[in-house]
């Protein structure tokens, strides 16, 4: 009588339960519970075919865009551990997570192109390299073997989700800054990542489907856990990918959002910005 902790079950839960609801929004791009649960049980079967198996690190270094969210499904769901690194690191820290993380595979966004390559340079063997291409990058190069589209598109949207055995099972590896000395791993839990998943609809008293904006970076204690929140109360993900008044308030009046997290910066920046 015991079922292993995971917040990968809300994924799951919310697929069946509100199927049709908008799951993520981003710009133009859509996905519904049903297509985001596809979408990760594709990224999860495209990375078991390249190889990643219990245990192994899947590196994604990119702002907060859907690919990211659906990482941290699909990487976690095929019994991996997500390593989501800090955008803002220069090469030689980025190629040092890389290398302590021992990363299999690296998602790269586009706009990070430049510093990914000059990190790989780095590197005695590199990990495979998957491009997003987001068309709102704002330029940036693309140096992976595919792009993340392609890469989707090999796996199977039919195979589950592998939930873990052991909930003390690693769902997660973040790295600090490296302000103070070459970054420090911290591992995070099924377990863990659930309860405080949870512990988030009741500190924030969460009603059912807010519109969450996804402002605080992704890397940052994988967003808070609000990323593992959101399905569970069959909420929307707003993505936000540049941290400003004008996209913070547009996605307010076009989306609905309802809620949103962030250091007192931003909501200095929000109050602070210029009438038009």
């Amino acid at each position: 009588n015991h079922v292993p902790l995971s917040p990968l079950s809300f994924l799951k839960r919310a697929a069946h339960i509100y199927p049709e609801r908008d799951a993520v929004i981003h710009g133009a791009r859509r996905y519904s519970y049903r297509q985001l649960h596809q979408r990760s049980r594709r990224l999860a079967s495209a990375l078991e075919r390249v190889g990643v198996q219990l245990g192994d690190r899947v590196a994604v270094l990119a702002p907060n865009v859907p690919e990211l969210l659906e990482a941290h499904y699909g990487v976690p769901g095929t019994g991996a551990v997500l390593v989501s690194i800090n955008i803002r690191l220069e090469a030689q820290t980025i190629a040092f997570i890389l290398r302590h993380s021992a990363a299999k595979v690296l998602i790269c966004d586009r706009e990070f192109g430049a510093t990914v390559r000059q990190a790989l340079a780095m590197l005695g063997t590199p990990p495979l390299v998957i491009d997003i291409d987001d068309t709102q990058a704002c330029g940036g190069e693309l140096i992976g073997e595919l792009d993340y589209e392609s890469f989707l598109a090999q796996g199977d949207p039919a195979r589950p989700l592998s939930l873990p055995d052991d909930e003390w099972q690693s769902i997660a590896l973040n790295y600090t800054s490296g302000t103070t000395g070459d970054p420090k791993g911290v591992v995070l839990h099924h377990r863990g990542a659930y309860l405080n998943a949870m512990g988030q609809v009741l500190s924030w008293r969460m009603v059912l489907h807010p519109v969450y904006l996804t402002i605080v970076p992704l890397f940052h204690c994988n967003g808070w856990c609000h990323t593992w929140m959101m399905p569970a109360i069959g909420g929307t993900l707003v993505c936000c990918r540049d941290i400003t008044a004008r996209a913070i308030y547009a996605a307010i009046a076009d989306e609905g959002v309802t809620h949103f997290g962030g250091a007192p910066i931003v909501l200095n920046m929000l109050i602070n910005a210029p009438e038009d």
